[in-house]
């Protein structure tokens, strides 16, 4: 069987606002099969936007478990997103899970791996899937030498990523969060 393939996410965090954008392609092989996936969405009551690559249902069982830990965190996302790293890596179902996933509220952004990784961007942007790289940096070159707000640098991030990475199209969905200001 092969593998779907592809995807790209990107977070963006600034002026009190923070953005998830990400494509909506999903490849099996060497074949499109659909150009409209969403693979960003709010969840935790609208307070925590996410974002995945990979697999589409596995990253859906993520996301669920995701919530499932963001509620008994009270709201905490570094809380959340270790428990849920933890039992990703320690259980034998999710184990075989294939995705990853970004998770962000007003204060933070994370990229939760399977391998039990937490990791927070040391700026404010963070990508993932196969046109991450080129999204992550587009949007260093625009917040680093422009004045553009959170959502444009993210929108036009993923934008160059999709004229590069085949894995990519422009068909861009973004969630959007604000925060209080500092």
């Amino acid at each position: 069987m092969e593998k779907l393939h592809g995807t790209t996410i990107i977070a963006v965090k600034r002026n009190n606002k923070t953005v998830i954008a990400g494509d909506g392609q999903v490849t099996l092989g060497e074949t499109v099969m659909k150009g409209t996936a969403r693979k960003v969405r709010k969840i935790g009551n609208g307070k925590v936007i996410s974002g995945f690559a990979g697999s589409v249902a596995d990253a859906i069982t993520l996301l669920d478990k995701f919530e499932e830990k963001y509620s008994s965190s009270n709201g905490i996302l570094i809380k959340a997103a270790a428990n849920l790293a933890k039992e990703w890596r320690t259980s034998k179902v999710l184990r075989n899970l294939e995705a990853m996933l970004i998770v962000a509220d007003t204060k933070s952004m994370l990229v939760v791996s399977g391998n039990g990784e937490v990791i927070q961007p040391d700026e404010d942007i963070i990508a993932i899937g196969s046109g991450g790289s080129f999204a992550l940096a587009a949007a260093k070159a625009l917040i680093r030498n422009t004045e553009k707000d959170a959502r444009t640098i993210a929108l036009e991030s993923m934008k160059i990523a999709s004229e590069i990475c085949i894995y990519t199209n422009g068909n861009i969905i973004y969630e959007e969060l604000e925060g209080e200001d500092d």
